[in-house]
C-alpha cells in the first residue's frame, strides 16, 4: 500500500517587532516559525512555495500579529509541528506554559516524565519548528538565566518583557 502524497507546504513571510518571520504551513496547519537567522536545517521541512494568501498563514500572522500588539495571550492555530515522539512531548508541555510565565528545562523534563532529560529537553526545544506559538522563550536555565534561543537572546528577553507587561 503507497503512501498518500504529502500535502505541499507554503509561506509567507511577515514583519514584526523581533525580525521578519517566515511562516510555513499547509492544509494539515502551521508547521514553522522561522527567524530571520535561523541556521539551516533546524526546522527540517520540504521546500515551500510563497502564498501569502493561504488561510492557515493569514490565520497566524493575524494571530501573531494580536500577540505583538498585546492583545492575545494564548493562540488558537492548528499545529503541524513534525519531530521525533520525545520531540513532541516537549513541545506539548511547551504550550502549557502560561503567558507571562517561565519554566526551566527540569521542570519541563519532570513535566514530560523524564525528570534527568533536561539536556535532550534543551535539544528539542532547539529545535521547536513552531517559535512563539509554542512558548519556547518562556524556558530558562534553572537559576532564571536566559538560555539558547533560535531567535538569538535578545529577541527572547523582548518576548519575555512583552508578556510581562
Amino acid at each position: 500500500m503507497s503512501k498518500p502524497p504529502a500535502i505541499p507546504y507554503v509561506h509567507k513571510v511577515m514583519a514584526s517587532p523581533v525580525g521578519r518571520l517566515t511562516l510555513i504551513g499547509n492544509d494539515d496547519g502551521l508547521a514553522a516559525v522561522l527567524w530571520p537567522n535561523d541556521k539551516p536545517g533546524r526546522v527540517r521541512l520540504t521546500s515551500a512555495r510563497e502564498d501569502g494568501g493561504h488561510p492557515v498563514l493569514r490565520e497566524a500572522a493575524k494571530q501573531l500579529a494580536e500577540y505583538f500588539a498585546g492583545k492575545r495571550r494564548v493562540f488558537k492555530l492548528k499545529l503541524n509541528m513534525q519531530g521525533t515522539v520525545f520531540q513532541k512531548r516537549v513541545w506539548n508541555a511547551l504550550l502549557t506554559i502560561p503567558f507571562g510565565e517561565t519554566r526551566s528545562y527540569a521542570e519541563i523534563a519532570r513535566a514530560i516524565g523524564r525528570p534527568t532529560a533536561s539536556r535532550a529537553v534543551g535539544a528539542a526545544n532547539g529545535r521547536n519548528p513552531v517559535s512563539i506559538v509554542a512558548p519556547c522563550h518562556r524556558v530558562v536555565g534553572t537559576n532564571g538565566a536566559l538560555t539558547g534561543f533560535a531567535g538569538g537572546l535578545a529577541a527572547k528577553a523582548r518576548l519575555l518583557k512583552l508578556e510581562r507587561g
